[in-house]
């Protein structure tokens, strides 16, 4: 396998022409153990943590940029996040362990679209969008329209992630994220879930709910957040929206947990929005 590590985009684009099959990593916490166990082949590699604009995060008023090759590390460091997005923050900080968070960067994460990436329901939730770079230029999709299906994204031939946009707009009353897995760390996801809510004179006023490895992708439930959206946030009611999710979602059984379990807890985590 021979390793590139371009410093600029057009030297990237070259390469892309030169080696049409190329593949590219940033921290490679997801894609070395891949290809070490021989699960992943690939015969040219190409390293994003050089190339300028590929990494770095810009606040304004109304939305946050996220490089793609920005560290988790560096998310956590950075005080303005916690402030702002702190539904995606506190999903950082359960991540993997402190030397994976260290390499680890929110673009692999996103690009790896594991139904139990701790980014995705944060971002979902947040209405992240994508930025997508490639020699022609750029795009952006809705992250999710960009995750398709487990380990699947709507990645075009030559086009890499180059940044995720989240915007800040909204005061949510309650942001609140959390993972259910085999151990309190360095445990992938049984079951997670990431809510905002709006609530004004103790009356839900917007919902956004979302769940990881309950499907083959995130799960936004819209009838559960309709089932909250006007109504007191009491135990009665998220109980009516918890059943709800119950249906709604799609998990498997595996090694980590049954199907079963997974749709019992999914609408148990929302019983914790009780205030």
């Amino acid at each position: 396998m021979k390793v590139w590590t371009p410093e600029y985009c057009e030297e990237m684009w070259t390469l892309l022409d030169q080696h049409p099959g190329m593949q590219f990593m940033a921290g490679g916490t997801d894609m070395m153990p891949r290809i070490r166990a021989g699960q992943e082949q690939c015969d040219h590699l190409g390293c994003l943590e050089g190339i300028a604009g590929l990494s770095g995060i810009e606040i304004s008023d109304t939305h946050v940029r996220i490089g793609a090759v920005t560290t988790f590390r560096e998310i956590l460091d950075t005080t303005d996040l916690e402030t702002r997005l702190p539904v995606l923050t506190r999903a950082v900080r359960s991540l993997g362990s402190p030397l994976i968070r260290n390499m680890g960067t929110i673009g692999g994460n996103i690009c790896t679209a594991s139904p139990a990436g701790d980014t995705l329901p944060p971002l979902y939730v947040l209405g992240a969008e994508v930025e997508l770079l490639s020699s022609q230029g750029t795009r952006t999709l809705p992250l999710a329209e960009f995750i398709t299906g487990p380990g699947k994204t709507a990645l075009q031939p030559g086009e890499i992630l180059a940044a995720v946009h989240i915007p800040t707009t909204t005061s949510w009353s309650i942001q609140h994220v959390e993972k259910v897995g085999q151990r309190n760390a360095l445990a992938i996801s049984v079951v997670s879930m990431a809510a905002l809510l709006r609530v004004e004179e103790d009356i839900v006023q917007e919902a956004r709910l979302a769940w990881g490895s309950v499907g083959p992708t995130v799960i936004r439930s819209t009838a559960a957040e309709q089932a909250l959206t006007g109504k007191p946030l009491t135990i009665a009611t998220l109980k009516d929206a918890a059943d709800i999710v119950r249906e709604e979602v799609a998990p498997i059984s595996d090694v980590r947990a049954t199907a079963a379990y997974r749709r019992t807890v999914a609408g148990n985590l929302l019983l914790r929005l009780a205030v």
